[in-house]
């Protein structure tokens, strides 16, 4: 089938390239425009942009996939279906009755319909996720489902590894849409969940929440987006990795201590043992690194 791409991130990347090895090779990838990234805050193109021009496929970057320019390049395409892979923008009218549209979403819809199915699903404690190939309509993530298999959620998963599975996955099951046309389903009614969009304040391990919830909430965000405590009367320190600290329940939440070389942070419920953490501006670093450097900082 003759496709057109629309994709922006990372996990758009892996799904692009499942797709232009296949007879189904976009002729168009459709994406957003440059922004800043970076430490720098460098102007950048984004993952999928840099992706396609490595695979040599036409690129468009419109501010608005709905405008008239977006459509019109589009439709001189010729496209038999439109694929939309984590794109991070929606597509409205008269755009989405204009062409078969495929959407890739990874989560076991009607679960997680939304902008961060990955994270939600793992903060949640779900023992498995999976990927969705639907219909996009004007309602968010509801519309008719075409193919759908599900993805164990390991103990330590984080979004790094789950995501990479999930593209994985994500770029089979779009192929095999193209290749089969399977027929469509409606979503069912029970069992809908949303996937907001992670804010800011998700990303502090908000220590009146029980540590159990703050250690699923370090691994969804992991490594794209960062959790962090505050230390130092509000000073962050990015949390790379931790574990539950099996037996700890005598560290007042939101405090930091230091058992044995290990730092602890208490949480309404038990305390989390913070492995790997990243003070700002700085690297990541072994949470013993960390507390050295505390300890001369605290003696000069």
């Amino acid at each position: 089938m003759r496709t057109v791409y629309l994709g922006t991130s990372e996990f758009a990347v892996e799904v692009l390239e499942r797709l232009a090895a296949t007879p189904h090779r976009p002729v168009l990838v459709i994406t957003r425009p440059d922004r800043p990234r970076g430490r720098g805050r460098k102007l950048q193109p984004p993952p999928v942009a840099e992706r396609a021009a490595l695979l040599g496929v036409e690129t468009l970057q419109p501010e608005d996939v709905n405008g008239e320019q977006a459509r019109t390049a589009i439709a001189a395409a010729e496209p038999d279906a439109v694929v939309i892979c984590a794109y991070g923008a929606l597509v409205r009218e008269p755009l989405l009755s204009a062409h078969e549209l495929l959407n890739v979403h990874p989560s076991l819809l009607p679960r997680w319909r939304g902008a961060a199915p990955i994270e939600r699903a793992i903060e949640a404690g779900d023992e498995e996720t999976g990927v969705t190939i639907m219909r996009p309509t004007a309602e968010l993530d509801a519309g008719p489902i075409c193919l759908q298999r599900s993805e164990p959620i390991a103990p330590d998963d984080d979004y790094g590894s789950l995501a990479a599975r999930l593209a994985a996955l994500g770029g089979e099951l779009l192929v095999e849409a193209l290749d089969s046309q399977p027929p469509f389903r409606d979503q069912p009614d029970q069992g809908v969940t949303y996937a907001e969009k992670i804010a800011p304040a998700d990303r502090r391990l908000d220590p009146d929440l029980p540590a159990d919830r703050l250690e699923r909430r370090a691994r969804a965000l992991t490594p794209h987006i960062g959790a962090y405590v505050e230390v130092d009367g509000g000073e962050r320190l990015g949390v790379s990795r931790a574990a539950l600290a099996a037996g700890v329940d005598d560290v007042p939440p939101g405090e930091l201590a230091e058992r044995d070389g290990h730092l602890l942070y208490g949480a309404a419920q038990g305390a989390l043992e913070l492995i790997e953490v990243q003070p700002a501006g700085k690297r990541s670093m072994d949470a013993a690194a960390w507390l050295r450097g505390r300890a001369g900082r605290d003696r000069t």
